[in-house]
């Protein structure tokens, strides 16, 4: 036992004196740069104070104390997860920019299309609800009753909710049974808001497909046609998704106006 103490103080230090030692001495210096967790270099710190208590804690003149030396070697494996950190955090941090802009904008525009389906609907019932002895000669100047509800139920939708109207006027552009408002004023970002109400838009009663955004009628093809009306909203959207993804290196290819069409058979 008295042997194998006298073996540890001469071993101990990073010079020892006992050259046999040399061998367990180039061991130790390897050790010190590897990364090792902190709970396994705390063990080695603890167990070699118990074991060289007297020449563990303070300097001597073969070397540095042992807990100096054990305190280094951590430096080494903190510094370079650090580093890595910062690495793995710069890499991912354009792609969490790309998701969370992209789901606040696509959550936007989808909430946005919601409400512009829902006032459309409520425009094409009202303007099918009214009677349509005045649409004859309509394109004389004057907007039929029946239009200009359908008009103000948009316009005052938009702004009641926050939604800027572009400045759109009661002035539209007429062309048979179809009138057509636009506007881009007001800071609205291009192409701008268009309303779109046809008092005479028909479709098949069997086979029919989805309005079209225009408010184009449909081809009866030889059978029974319903009378409707068809009222569209198209609302330029702001995108920012495009910007943001273009961080990455990527083109995106979006709508520049959401659109919203709504039909209702005409009662009168």
């Amino acid at each position: 036992m008295q042997q194998q103490r006298e073996r540890k103080f001469l071993c101990a230090g990073s010079n020892p004196v006992d050259p046999n030692c040399a061998g367990r001495h180039r061991t130790l210096w390897s050790f010190r740069f590897a990364a090792l967790p902190i709970p396994l270099l705390a063990s080695v710190y603890f167990d070699q104070q118990a074991d060289n208590l007297d020449h563990g804690v303070s300097a001597r003149t073969d070397g540095e104390p042992v807990t100096r030396t054990l305190q280094i070697i951590p430096r080494y494996g903190i510094a370079s997860e650090r580093g890595a950190q910062i690495v793995e955090f710069a890499v991912a941090l354009p792609l969490l920019v790309v998701f969370v802009v992209g789901i606040f904008d696509f959550s936007n525009a989808f909430t946005l299309k919601q409400r512009l389906t829902n006032v459309a609907r409520d425009a094409a019932r009202a303007a099918a609800s009214d009677p349509a002895n005045d649409l004859q000669g309509a394109s004389g100047g004057t907007n039929p009753v029946s239009v200009t509800d359908a008009f103000y139920i948009v316009d005052n939708y938009l702004l009641a909710n926050h939604l800027t109207d572009c400045g759109i006027t009661s002035t539209p552009t007429v062309t048979n049974l179809t009138w057509t408002f636009t506007a881009s004023g007001n800071g609205c970002v291009a192409p701008g808001l268009m309303i779109i109400v046809n008092r005479g838009y028909y479709y098949p009663a069997v086979g029919g497909t989805a309005p079209s955004p225009t408010c184009v009628a449909q081809s009866s093809g030889g059978q029974i046609a319903v009378v409707s009306t068809c009222v569209s909203i198209q609302y330029a959207y702001p995108w920012r998704f495009g910007r943001a993804a273009s961080i990455l290196g990527f083109g995106t290819a979006l709508p520049p106006q959401i659109s919203a069409v709504a039909v209702s058979a005409n009662e009168n």
